[in-house]
């Protein structure tokens, strides 16, 4: 099974003090100890197209050669970060992101698709967030697509604050976040299929 995940600098696992730590590294660490105790000879490769800074507009202009060429089963999508640090429309991330769900589908790819974790110390962007969370959210249900929310899983649930222990620069995780969501994308999208 090939996987790839598609995204920005929380996809690279960029850390603002220390080395990057992608989640795509204890992804593939969780699904190798599954495999390996059940004495599965399946094989998982885990291909990580993040790139730092990256808008969703251009993950869709990427998607071909970063997501189709690879030929994988399942295409991990985390993005809209950055353009909603940029003032970006909602409507108009979730349509590039909704784009990518679509083409994957077409290409015979399955898309899982990941909400965007909270900020801490600019709580203006959390609104945006959590309006961005739920057209993707609502979007997977009404079409029956994986979905992994990364936002309740590292938020505060009393104030929609990313958790401090996850991140040490308000927006980038540390390893324990990065960690963090990794375990939630194998629970809620790769269990059952390891």
């Amino acid at each position: 099974m090939i996987l790839v995940a598609l995204g920005d600098s929380l996809t690279t696992g960029f850390r603002s003090s220390g080395s990057d730590v992608p989640y795509t590294y204890f992804l593939e660490l969780m699904v190798a100890d599954v495999l390996s105790r059940a004495g599965n000879p399946f094989e998982v490769k885990i291909y990580n197209r993040g790139i730092n800074g990256d808008l969703t507009a251009n993950m869709v202009r990427r998607f071909q050669r970063d997501v189709v060429d690879l030929k994988p089963d399942y295409v991990i999508v985390l993005g809209g970060s950055n353009d909603i640090g940029w003032g970006l429309r909602v409507g108009e991330i979730f349509d590039n992101l909704r784009r990518i769900y679509v083409k994957a589908l077409e290409e015979s790819i399955e898309p899982i698709a990941c909400t965007v974790p909270s900020i801490l110390g600019v709580d203006e962007l959390i609104p945006p967030r959590r309006e961005l969370n739920r057209l993707i959210a609502q979007y997977c249900t009404e079409n029956g697509l994986a979905f992994v929310d990364l936002f309740t899983a590292t938020a505060d649930p009393d104030t929609g604050r990313l958790l401090e222990q996850y991140s040490d620069d308000g927006l980038h995780l540390t390893e324990e976040g990065y960690m963090r969501i990794a375990e939630e994308i194998f629970v809620k999208a790769l269990k059952e299929i390891t």
